[in-house]
């Protein structure tokens, strides 16, 4: 299941636009920031880009993180999930499944797609 902070939900998506700046790859869903730096990191970059917040289909909002490539592998073993984290306040910001889990070898690299975080509109 996808996780938003609270903290993101208060402020809306500008958060992750303007204070993530890490994303690992994770074993399992990380839920906290620890497990999502340290504990479950497989590998990380701290290069991302995240869009501001736009309109969403069929509605609501989203932002996307760019696609990543090149970046370092840490540790051997299924990548299953991606964290993004604010590393200056120590805050677990969100969380996914990526598309499909990837056996991941200390020393290599990974690659990511663009992927939207959404919010959709209340039911």
């Amino acid at each position: 299941m996808a996780t938003l902070n609270d903290r993101v939900l208060d402020n809306g998506l500008t958060v992750l636009d303007t204070e993530a700046n890490r994303v690992d790859i994770c074993s399992a869903e990380p839920t906290t920031y620890a497990a999502a730096t340290s504990t479950l990191t497989l590998g990380n970059e701290t290069s991302i880009s995240i869009s501001a917040p736009a309109d969403a289909s069929p509605n609501g909002r989203k932002v996307t993180l760019s696609a990543i490539t090149g970046a370092s592998v840490t540790a051997t073993g299924t990548a299953t999930h991606y964290a993004i984290t604010d590393t200056g306040n120590s805050r677990l910001l969100a969380t996914g499944a990526l598309s499909s889990s990837q056996a991941v070898t200390s020393g290599n690299t990974f690659s990511l797609t663009a992927s939207d975080i959404r919010i959709p509109d209340p039911a």
